[in-house]
């Protein structure tokens, strides 16, 4: 039988590329830049850096990242804090401690320690490499794989990679499709006919549409490969330039295209289309991403066996509905309800409660997240709402449905969002520290 030639090439690529992805993520460290303030997102980061928030019912910010580094068979994986990352440092020894050292296998933490002549923290993403480039090359990678660990998305990092060493690249930047109106938040590339970055621009006021598809940007993921070489060298001439602000999307990006070979990888699922990934960057972008794991079917699937979101999760009983009375019936709909909650006649429709969080007799929730270990009393009205953790709501409270009363207890985003947080309703200050870092 004969086999012609485009068949004899897709059965060399079927055999061959499966042992070169696997090579590839050996040779690789991941680095999570997860010491952002998270300022927009308001008093949900006043005692917890941005990646440690609670998100999807059992889940970090940070635990989507990770484990997609995991299930992409990279395994080697530094994560640099700073900003009141101790509660993020205690998830990530209780959820990553399982790697295996003796095998190569990590998840090392990498604080802020000042660890150049300058004595300085972090002062931006590209220092915050720079000031940890002898451990980098300690570990000896060919390719550094640089994470935001900020967003939501599952991703198969091995692709990306396999598109960077095949392209030829010296970086390559994880690019996705968004409106021109929603672009200017991020940095907005423009590429040739071959996905070669021509222009990178960051944050732009009025953001180039993509050639023929007027009204739609490529922007930047936050998700950057380099080869190793390329990497050291320009972290250490950005170290030296004074008039830098030592920042990926400022500086380095934008000022290496024109001499390197900068390549853009566009994030598109089977069908060919922009895959789901969202920046939870604002009180709203967080409480829409939550909203949208509530749908019947919904674009991030977080039951899909065969790229599991690793986390640490208490001990805790499963969920718990009791009473079933006309007008007293503990009930959730199109919701997320995690382990150790009860709601007792109560009603639940389009939100997410987090673990050991009780709802009591007569309570309504609607499109709402509420965070671990939250009380809500008796015959309370909660909507678009966030309650942050440890929270206790007395009976009889109205939220979201009065913006002017609202707003002179908690935090109204322009959207209409309420948060709600233990120290706006008065609550023990000392205990609401001391919970947030209990599970």
């Amino acid at each position: 039988m004969t086999i012609s030639k485009d068949e004899q090439e897709k059965l060399y690529r079927y055999y061959t590329e499966p042992k070169t992805v696997t090579e590839l993520s050996r040779k690789t460290l991941a680095l999570v830049l997860a010491g952002g303030e998270g300022s927009r997102l308001k008093d949900l980061t006043a005692w917890r850096a941005k990646p440690a928030v609670p998100i999807g019912g059992k889940y970090r910010i940070i635990d989507f990242p990770l484990s997609n580094c995991v299930n992409s068979g990279i395994r080697r994986i530094g994560v640099l804090t700073q900003y009141k990352s101790h509660s993020l440092i205690r998830h990530l020894q209780r959820a990553w401690g399982f790697m295996r050292a003796e095998i190569g296998e990590f998840v090392e933490i990498l604080p802020a320690q000042q660890r150049t002549h300058k004595k300085e923290w972090y002062q931006g993403t590209a220092d915050a490499l720079f000031q940890n480039i002898d451990i980098m090359q300690r570990h000896h990678p060919e390719y550094v794989l640089v994470l935001g660990g900020d967003h939501v998305y599952t991703m198969d990092y091995s692709e990306m990679l396999l598109y960077h060493v095949q392209s030829g690249a010296d970086f390559t930047v994880g690019s996705i499709e968004v409106p021109v109106e929603e672009a200017s938040a991020f940095g907005v590339m423009s590429v040739d006919e071959n996905m070669r970055i021509t222009r990178f621009s960051e944050k732009p006021e009025k953001p180039d549409s993509i050639p023929g598809k007027p009204g739609t940007a490529l922007v930047s993921m936050g998700i950057y490969v380099f080869s190793k070489n390329f990497l050291y060298q320009t972290l250490i001439a950005d170290a030296g330039n004074a008039g830098s602000s030592h920042d990926f999307g400022k500086d380095i990006i934008p000022s290496s295209i024109a001499q390197s070979r900068a390549m853009a990888y566009p994030f598109r699922n089977k069908a060919g289309t922009p895959d789901y990934w969202r920046d939870v960057g604002t009180l709203y972008s967080y409480w829409q991403t939550n909203m949208e794991l509530c749908s019947v079917e919904p674009e991030l699937n977080l039951y899909n066996r065969d790229w599991p979101i690793w986390t640490y999760q208490p001990q805790y009983p499963p969920a718990k509905f009791i009473l079933d009375d006309d007008g007293r019936r503990g009930m959730a709909i199109d919701s997320l309800i995690a382990g150790g909650c009860i709601l007792s006649g109560a009603l639940v429709k389009r939100s997410v409660l987090f673990f050991a969080t009780t709802a009591e007799n007569g309570s309504v929730i609607k499109d709402s997240v509420i965070l671990p270990k939250v009380t809500i009393g008796s015959n309370c009205r909660i909507r678009r709402a966030i309650i942050d953790k440890g929270c206790v709501i007395a009976d009889g409270t109205v939220i979201g449905e009065d913006p002017v009363e609202d707003a002179k207890r908690f935090y109204v985003s322009p959207e209409g969002i309420v948060l709600v947080t233990p120290a706006m309703l008065g609550q023990n200050l000392y205990a609401r520290l001391h919970n947030d870092y209990d599970g």
